[in-house]
């Protein structure tokens, strides 16, 4: 919990430094190559039942999400960032409250134009958790950096704009952290048993599409795949990412989020997350 309240007070931060920033920019005619957009979402539900004969457990359930793009554009260079957070947990009655989503993530692309839509580019993705997981036995079977993966490489990048691009990294060097804890009786998450970082060399293709599919329905689409040439290069990682936001008003959105992800290292089959709600909606 002490990692959750870290990673809630950094997002804050960030946000308290932009918004600093947007201020000292206004007072000056000069415009910023900078282009920083944000969103923060809460989602909650809550079921109530009593005397219901086909059954049910009262519950109650919330999720946090922040999503922040800064990117800069000046010439023919453009470097993209974007951060991802959201944590969520859910409380039976009778039972102790349960994580149900928790993620971070960072990505970094960096772009020098060579022709056309097509850069020269350079990409970071890290991706890990902010707090402790637990298995359907109790153990605790992760926490923040544990795992963790990171991502770096040169590459070409096709750019049409900023919500259509796909960038294909050939030489991506992929790292796989954990504590050593989890490594103390066997392998974990791919990494081999008494390590703590496991590393890799294989091809990345990473595409981003977002577009409206009416006003005020938005639909963004995340695809990151990796092959490793090391070992198994036909088993390829796949994340892919959808986000659906509707929105109601300028602070009220249904959301739906559907999240897959395959990497045999880590489980052998697909790892699936689905959430939709309506929830408070904020744009900074």
């Amino acid at each position: 919990m002490k990692k959750l309240l870290v990673g809630l007070f950094t997002v804050c931060a960030v946000y308290s430094t932009q918004a600093q920033e947007t201020e000292a920019t206004a007072t000056t005619e000069a415009v910023s190559p900078w282009t920083k957009t944000g969103n923060f979402t809460f989602l909650l539900n809550q079921s109530s039942f009593s005397n219901w004969q086909a059954g049910g457990d009262n519950n109650i359930s919330g999720n946090l999400k922040v999503n922040y793009d800064f990117n800069y554009k000046e010439g023919d260079w453009n470097w993209d960032n974007k951060v991802m957070a959201s944590y969520g947990l859910t409380k039976l009655q009778g039972q102790d409250q349960k994580k149900t989503d928790d993620r971070l993530e960072f990505n970094s692309l960096l772009g020098k134009q060579a022709t056309g839509n097509w850069f020269y580019s350079a990409f970071l993705n890290f991706k890990t958790q902010m707090d402790r997981g637990i298995d359907k036995h109790g153990n605790y079977n992760s926490h923040f950096m544990s795992p963790a993966y990171l991502q770096v490489g040169p590459g070409l990048l096709w750019k049409k704009s900023d919500n259509l691009k796909v960038n294909i990294a050939p030489a991506t060097s992929r790292f796989i952290f954990v504590h050593d804890h989890f490594t103390e009786l066997g392998d974990a998450f791919g990494v081999e048993k008494g390590k703590s970082m496991k590393y890799q060399l294989g091809m990345s293709i990473n595409g981003y599409y977002k577009f409206d599919v009416m006003e005020n329905v938005s639909v963004e689409n995340i695809l990151n795949l990796y092959s490793n040439y090391l070992k198994k290069p036909e088993n390829v990682v796949i994340d892919y990412q959808l986000n659906i936001v509707m929105k109601i008003n300028k602070y009220l959105s249904t959301n739906f989020t559907f999240q897959t992800i395959y990497d045999d290292l880590a489980f052998k089959g697909f790892q699936i997350r689905e959430m939709v709600g309506v929830g408070v909606n904020y744009n900074f």
